[in-house]
């Protein structure tokens, strides 16, 4: 995997800028006798934002960047001078991201349209000059207020696919294949389990310059949702797809137990996709007749529409297609809104080993940076 370009875990460590501190300037010009005070406020720090971004489709370019850091707001100076406000740092992520906090688990936000921004951290506000505090019986404060901290945070960004289909399967059940045949997508075939290591994405194209899009996930093996196997760090791929296509092959001993299998790892993952339409595809059927394909029919489970396919000799792949559009267009088609996010337990995340030696930034503190300490009231507008 270290060698793959397929990122769809990855732990960064973000910070907002700091607010710029007030002044507490005097005005002192000629012929103007205790001119009083004219301190300018601070600028107030960068916001950190997350921003959605159909270009990307794995998390690759985050990999290599690690700290994710905001400029703070400068001071405010004399003549009611502000200081200026902190750059905002934007991270651009693949649709379909979702955001946790990286030592309770905690579950932040996700990020599931192009262009869709979410602001991650929010910078200090910059604190306000000597001038703000002129009273009739203080006509010289001699403070002005520091500008608010930074937030910091490590989060860890996690991708689950947007896609229209997604192949469900256990190793070797022909995903890989299919996804070949119906698509221009090049996925790794052999004739071993757990060929395909990542998600594969293709387009499958269809009737009037039609298309959808189909996501094959690496093989899942019964006590997946447990973690074993591989099924475990690609499930959540599955719950951003508006249908499952189910594949077991047809040599299989019993086709209606496997699919029970599969179904029921992926409802203890998440009983959210209790309610998700599946369909159910009988691979490698170039190896039946109609009587034995008429005997299986009868034992296929009720309530979910089935094809007898064949990726090698293109049978049933035209009639699945249909099949396919005609219950992705159903009225309650991808209701990608309706995922319930839970929180997650970090200390099963297998993150990368370079993480051991993640080292967080310090603080660009000014130690010669003077000012009284003042106590922010939250319900003070300060905006500028």
């Amino acid at each position: 995997m270290a060698e793959s370009n397929f990122v769809d875990y990855v732990k960064i460590y973000c910070r907002s800028g700091k607010g710029g501190r007030g002044s507490s300037h005097f005005r002192r010009e000629k012929y103007i006798p205790k001119g009083g005070p004219d301190g300018g406020d601070g600028g107030r720090g960068g916001h950190v934002y997350l921003r959605g971004n159909r270009n990307y489709w794995t998390l690759l370019h985050l990999k290599y960047e690690r700290h994710i850091m905001a400029t703070n707001g400068e001071s405010g100076g004399a003549k009611r001078s502000y200081g200026k406000d902190g750059e905002d740092r934007t991270i651009e992520v693949p649709c379909g991201t979702v955001v946790y906090d990286a030592e309770t688990g905690e579950f932040i936000c996700d990020v599931t349209e192009d262009g869709q921004e979410v602001m991650l951290l929010k910078g200090g506000r910059g604190g306000q000059g000597n001038c703000h505090f002129k009273t009739a019986t203080n006509q010289a404060p001699r403070y002005a207020q520091p500008g608010e901290p930074a937030q910091e945070r490590m989060v860890i960004l996690q991708l689950k696919l947007l896609a229209d289909v997604g192949l469900v399967g256990f190793p070797n059940a022909g995903k890989s294949t299919l996804l070949s045949v119906v698509s221009a997508a090049k996925p790794k075939i052999a004739n071993y389990p757990f060929t395909t290591l990542e998600p594969n994405l293709g387009i499958v194209s269809y009737r009037d310059n039609r298309s959808f899009v189909m996501a094959d996930i690496p093989g899942i093996i019964e006590g997946a949702s447990e973690g074993k196997g591989l099924g475990l760090r690609f499930l959540r791929h599955i719950e951003r797809n508006s249908l499952l296509l189910f594949m077991i092959p047809a040599d299989s001993d019993d086709i209606k137990k496997e699919y029970d299998i599969l179904h029921n790892e992926l409802v203890q993952y998440n009983p959210e996709l209790l309610d998700k339409r599946r369909v159910l595809a009988i691979t490698k059927s170039d190896m039946l007749d109609d009587e034995l394909m008429e005997a299986l029919s009868a034992e296929l489970p009720e309530g979910v529409p089935s094809v007898f396919i064949s990726s090698v000799t293109g049978m049933g792949i035209t009639e699945l297609k249909d099949i396919l559009w005609k219950e992705l267009n159903k009225e309650n088609f991808h209701e990608v809104e309706r995922i319930v996010h839970k929180n997650i337990d970090v200390s099963t995340i297998p993150l990368d080993d370079d993480d051991d030696d993640f080292v967080i930034p310090e603080d660009d503190d000014d130690p010669d940076e003077e000012y009284e300490e003042y106590d922010w009231d939250e319900n003070e507008d300060t905006e500028k």
